[in-house]
């Protein structure tokens, strides 16, 4: 038994040192920022990249009252943008997706198809476009030039329609109609409870994104006062040549950024865990 055990020991070897070295790689990062975030400017040069420093208390209080809170401007700025605009996509997403999962139409083979063209292509091919968009109906500068952009996301509707495929079966819907449903009833009676585990998944990823987007944002705004985040924190290090102590709020910054991320996984995640443990049940 030992004998035949062996190998298949050291066949999971190899994969386990692929993820270990993919797990630092992703890491390594995020430590260097948390541990640098506790430096003062004068430790942040001088000091061994991963020692600890003394100036975390001193760093965020210089933070927080930076342009008498503009950190917190930006940070409420990009929670509007993500949170709506997620809000928004994941409903559109939803609706698109269940649509072309469960109704016969039309175009909806082609629709599906340019729809997974739109996934294909970079969001920076279409930033310069957008603005150009956005200056036509004067809305550059304000917050509907980074909201609206956002609104359709086709990777979120492609997501949306594999989910309702597979999660929203075509015998329960028929079943509600023959009883007399409407298709309005049936979408949000039956269709979209199924659908909440898909939906809290494009949300999720959306949210990321929309946190995490610098282009658009940069290229749309002109304002302090409107900018997101990663926007915010590129005008502290476009500082920092001048001023240096702008390079160690940056970093806190950036620390304190990964705040809003992490907890939000952490308490999205019950709906991922839910959603495996009705499909063990069914199973």
């Amino acid at each position: 038994m030992r004998a035949h055990a062996l190998p298949h020991q050291r066949a999971r070897i190899l994969p386990t040192l692929v993820l270990l070295v993919g797990a630092l790689y992703c890491l390594v990062p995020v430590a260097w920022v948390i541990v640098a975030a506790t430096k003062s400017s004068a430790e942040l040069f001088s000091t061994f990249t991963f020692t600890p420093g003394t100036g975390l208390l001193d760093n965020l209080r210089d933070l927080f009252t930076y342009g008498d809170g503009q950190f917190v401007r930006w940070a409420g700025n990009s929670a509007l943008y993500a949170v709506a605009g997620s809000l928004a996509s994941t409903l559109i997403s939803t609706l698109a997706g269940y649509a072309m999962a469960k109704y016969d139409f039309r175009g909806r083979g082609v629709l599906f198809y340019a729809i997974l063209a739109g996934v294909l292509v970079p969001g920076m091919t279409l930033a310069i476009p957008q603005y150009l968009i956005m200056s036509e109906t004067n809305l550059v500068g304000g917050y509907g030039s980074v909201l609206l952009p956002n609104l359709i996301s086709p990777f979120g509707i492609y997501l949306a329609r594999v989910y309702a495929m597979a999660s929203v079966p075509d015998a329960t819907l028929e079943a509600a109609r023959i009883d007399g449903a409407s298709e309005y009833r049936i979408f949000g009676a039956i269709g979209l409870p199924m659908m909440v585990p898909g939906m809290v998944t494009i949300f999720m990823l959306h949210f990321v994104g929309t946190w995490n987007n610098f282009l658009l944002p940069y290229i749309m705004l002109s304002d302090e006062s409107k900018f997101p985040i990663t926007v915010g924190l590129y005008t502290l290090l476009s500082k920092g040549s001048s001023e240096p102590a702008m390079y160690g709020l940056a970093i806190v910054g950036a620390a304190v950024s990964v705040i809003p991320l992490v907890a939000l996984l952490l308490f999205l995640q019950r709906f991922w865990r839910l959603d495996l443990l009705s499909g063990g049940l069914k199973g």
